[in-house]
């Protein structure tokens, strides 16, 4: 195959790891104005770019057919970097800001090392070729987003530490659980294969419209429950 070709799933994955470390240094900047918003809002935003290219990636190496053990290695270790330091460095500085228990702030460093367990056991584990084992770490980020969105729109509960410690465990379990979680990727489009896919956007589209980006929240915990319902 044309190097460049069996490169460009690469290359995309490699915007996901920029998107990563940008939401890194914004994280780090807390709610600081940056480039006209708050800076954890530039975090949100790229985040959400490499949740994009996270995307891209995979449907490029399906669509030129350019699967390589490289591409499988890198897509892992820029995920961990965009949905598992980077949301950690979002909650970590919010608690460093505006946190009444310093010690808490220390707490979020679980996220990235469950993120990491989580992606290790799904580069080894053949049985997650259509479903999950566990929730997938895009959605942990996702998670998280959503949590701090909700805490900087008022919900100052969720960083006292009885409400953050028990939901920061169950995220960090959730992700290495027996679970199974349904994919996000559509192999066609008929109704009934899909159905928990469908049901999933008409409910983002709903948490986000009348929760704005706090309904990110909601959103992952009715994810779980629908794969429970659904049990894929």
């Amino acid at each position: 195959m044309n190097p460049v070709k069996a490169n460009i799933p690469n290359s995309i994955t490699c915007i996901n790891l920029v998107a990563g470390c940008l939401a890194i240094i914004a994280a780090a900047k807390g709610d600081h104005l940056l480039w006209g918003m708050h800076a954890y809002q530039w975090a949100f935003i790229f985040i959400a770019i490499g949740a994009v290219a996270d995307f891209l990636d995979g449907f490029a190496a399906r669509a030129l057919h350019a699967y390589s053990n490289l591409g499988k290695e890198l897509d892992s270790l820029c995920d961990l970097v965009t949905f598992g330091v980077a949301p950690a460095m979002i909650i970590f500085n919010l608690l460093e800001q505006c946190g009444d228990s310093p010690w808490l702030q220390w707490t979020s460093l679980l996220i990235p090392v469950a993120g990491a367990l989580r992606l290790a056991r799904f580069n080894i584990d053949t049985r997650q070729t259509t479903s999950f084992i566990g929730m997938p770490i895009p959605a942990n980020a996702i998670f998280w987003i959503g949590y701090a969105a909700m805490f900087m729109q008022g919900a100052y509960f969720l960083f006292e530490w009885y409400v953050f410690l028990p939901i920061l465990l169950i995220e960090c379990w959730l992700m290495n659980s027996p679970l199974r979680i349904f994919s996000l990727k559509f192999k066609n489009l008929k109704l009934k294969e899909n159905a928990p896919r469908f049901i999933l956007i008409i409910a983002a589209i709903i948490f986000c419209f009348t929760l704005g980006v706090g309904g990110l929240l909601w959103l992952i915990v009715f994810y779980i429950l629908l794969s429970l319902a659904f049990k894929s």
